[in-house]
């Protein structure tokens, strides 16, 4: 795989979504996490919730078990949370922050105002061989402090940038397209591996997938929106494409 291969990873957690409306097995994040995995992703991505709302620790267990492909952990910076990632060691933990009444992560991580508590919370993850990855907002001042407590990744928060396209807001959607491009060449200089994702469809994945500096882009809920309509493993073939013409 050549040096310039942007990995894609799928994140499967509102397939969970769908299927804990009902309360049953169906549909199944491991089946759909495997498809997405035929289908050309990189990686699988899940975030286990503290209050449970889409996957399961049930499912953390299953995906162990039955992925080829790397699976990273989201999670919040919670005991709860570390005793997990612990037990199971995955290869990527992404640390994001959690709030019981949003609908989805709104935002970067503070990382500056948390530096201390965050970096004693991240040394034992990358003791036992996790690569460890902050989602946080373009900020320069975020990606100074997520160098310092040890991070190895930053995965960039491009929600920003999608909410101002869909809006039709073009100025702003450039605006913060720039910033997410100067960052993602600010955090390399650093030595940070950049990651990005957030809110990324067929219609804004391009311009972000362009930058030389990402190495991952991670994206769910779209995806899983557009399986709906044409198949995951088409939906996932499709993001594909469009990830590699722009890489080109």
């Amino acid at each position: 795989m050549s040096d310039n291969h942007l990995r894609l990873g799928v994140n499967i957690d509102h397939v969970a979504t769908v299927r804990n409306a009902r309360g049953g097995a169906y549909p199944d994040p491991l089946r759909a996490a495997k498809l997405a995995e035929e289908a050309g992703a990189d990686g699988i991505t899940a975030h286990l919730r503290e209050d449970r709302r889409h996957i399961s620790d049930d499912d953390i267990d299953g995906l162990m078990e039955v992925l080829s492909v790397p699976l990273n952990f989201e999670m919040a910076a919670t005991e709860e949370m570390q005793k997990i990632a612990l037990r199971h060691k995955p290869h990527a933990v992404c640390i994001v922050p959690e709030k019981r009444e949003e609908r989805t992560t709104e935002g970067g991580l503070e990382v500056a105002r948390e530096e201390n508590k965050l970096a004693h919370f991240i040394a034992p993850l990358r003791d036992v061989g996790c690569r460890v990855s902050i989602f946080i907002a373009a900020d320069q001042r975020q990606i100074e402090a997520a160098h310092r407590i040890g991070a190895e990744v930053i995965e960039l928060h491009t929600g920003a940038y999608c909410d101002a396209m869909a809006e039709g807001h073009t100025e702003v959607a450039e605006r913060e397209l720039d910033a997410l491009r100067q960052m993602s060449t600010f955090a390399h200089s650093l030595g940070l591996e950049v990651h990005a994702g957030h809110g990324l469809t067929y219609d804004t994945v391009q311009p972000v997938a362009a930058f030389p500096e990402v190495r991952e882009l991670n994206i769910g809920h779209f995806l899983i929106g557009e399986a709906i309509f044409r198949g995951l493993t088409p939906a996932i073939a499709e993001m594909r494409r469009l990830m590699d013409e722009a890489r080109g």
